[in-house]
């Protein structure tokens, strides 16, 4: 019938900051757990991996 299979979307997320230079460079490492990924519970789970840099100059 095209009806959505609606639940509730669930995310959870870790992350860690890195000073790899002094303290004008950092890399942050990210984690993310999304359980039924926009709310339908037909889709999923979902595992996003990312890297984020941060420079100062």
């Amino acid at each position: 019938d095209g009806a959505l299979n609606y639940s509730p979307e669930m995310i959870a997320e870790l992350y860690y900051k890195l000073n790899v230079y002094k303290n004008n460079f950092w890399l942050t490492p990210e984690y993310q757990f999304i359980l039924h990924p926009a709310y339908n519970a037909d889709r999923g789970p979902v595992n996003v991996f990312g890297i984020r840099a941060h420079i100062e100059f």
